[in-house]
């Protein structure tokens, strides 16, 4: 069987998610570049595996995909090794429920409203937009309040005692995040999620796929 091929950047937050689950299932994989922002957007070609040109896209043989959340959940369940999804109903509904709050809250406000911001547009000498700023400033302590009441006293890792797809997805938006100034007095208000981070930071697939360019 061929290597799977996943299309995208590093610096990708979702082609890191993707990056992440075919690593903790020990699959090796190649990585094909395409970057959405670059001059003119990716190549034309990209848009035949993703119409929208966003990325990933993802490619086993004669099997293609595109949308993370589809993708993840192919390669968990289709590849050998360590399970990445809860084996009960209600463990799974949780683990979705983690997926959609990263999707809908954390990553337009995490990563886009406050590491873009006060990270990324600063040190590539853009321009700073003050009213998103503060805008964005407001909403992390939700956001990070709304993963911390999930996490279960007794749990290492957000859906239970494993690692799950929920954890995968979580990981690079608090990535980013944790880079900016604000982070830090914000991290504190949430002692679990704090804790869960120090373990996720320290997975050897975390700094496998550390991004070199970033957002």
């Amino acid at each position: 069987m061929s290597k799977p091929l996943l299309f995208g950047a590093d610096y990708s937050v979702y082609v890191r998610i993707v990056r992440l689950t075919l690593i903790e299932k020990g699959i090796d994989y190649d990585l094909v570049p395409v970057d959405v922002f670059a001059a003119g957007g990716p190549p034309a070609s990209h848009f035949a595996r993703q119409p929208f040109g966003r990325i990933p896209a993802f490619e086993q043989e004669d099997f293609s995909l595109y949308e993370t959340s589809a993708i993840v959940r192919y390669v968990d369940e289709s590849f050998a090794g360590p399970p990445l999804q809860p084996s009960e109903v209600k463990g799974r509904a949780r683990m979705s429920q983690l997926m959609s709050i990263a999707d809908s809250y954390l990553y337009p406000v995490l990563v886009w409203g406050v590491y873009v911001e006060q990270v990324s547009k600063p040190e590539d000498g853009r321009e700073v937009d003050p009213s998103k700023l503060v805008a964005s400033l407001k909403q992390p302590a939700v956001c990070l309040t709304a993963v911390e009441t999930l996490i279960a006293a007794e749990d290492r890792w957000l859906c239970g005692g494993s690692l799950s797809l929920a954890d995968i997805y979580v990981a690079p938006m608090l990535d980013y995040f944790v880079r900016a100034p604000a982070a830090a007095e914000l991290m504190a208000t949430v002692p679990k999620l704090a804790e869960w981070w120090t373990r996720m930071a320290a997975r050897p697939s975390m700094e496998a796929t550390a991004p070199v360019a970033e957002v």
